[in-house]
């Protein structure tokens, strides 16, 4: 169990981030066509994992705007963005924004998908608190072979992520 905090608050998250250097767990989640998106879908190439709370929150959308610019000028690197939100929630953001540069993918099925959810895999789900079942903000950066390059457990989920702490592994 990892502790961030909401408003100065305290609150606790299901686990621990997957270790820098370690495999990347495995996921499945559900893109904004509500088909699949799966760590394999990534596999080749660098990705960004930015996973927040809910699209509809000020500095998630602000994530997604970032990521969105950035992710413009990577080369071989994806950006997936993470929430509970469901696909059309985040595809309606998305679209209402021009965003077109990062694949917004939901784990809205947890827990009861097959297998481990992501929140679960990744120990970032919110387990106490008032945003209990929603995702932590975090950013896990892996390699082209789903190596763990770089994790960010953001101290205050109001907080934006450090986007060049991210960067600077790739």
């Amino acid at each position: 169990m990892a502790e961030t905090a909401f408003r100065g608050t305290p609150v606790h998250t299901s686990g621990a981030l997957p270790a820098v250097g370690s495999q990347a767990p495995d996921f499945e989640l559900t893109g904004a066509d509500l088909v699949p998106v799966a760590l394999a879908d990534v596999r080749g190439r660098r990705a960004v994992l930015n996973v927040f709370p809910s699209i509809d929150t000020g500095t998630c959308q602000a994530s997604v705007r970032r990521f969105n610019e950035l992710a413009a000028g990577l080369e071989d690197t994806e950006v997936v963005c993470v929430s509970r939100d469901l696909p059309f929630a985040q595809a309606r953001f998305c679209g209402a924004e021009g965003i077109e540069d990062v694949i917004t993918a939901s784990d809205f099925r947890a827990p009861a998908g097959r297998g481990q959810d992501f929140g679960t895999a990744y120990g970032l789900a919110l387990v106490d608190g008032p945003m209990r079942g929603l995702l932590a903000r975090a950013v896990i950066v892996l390699d082209a072979d789903g190596r763990v390059l770089h994790t960010q457990l953001v101290s205050e989920i109001a907080d934006e992520p450090d986007y060049d702490a991210a960067l600077a592994v790739l």
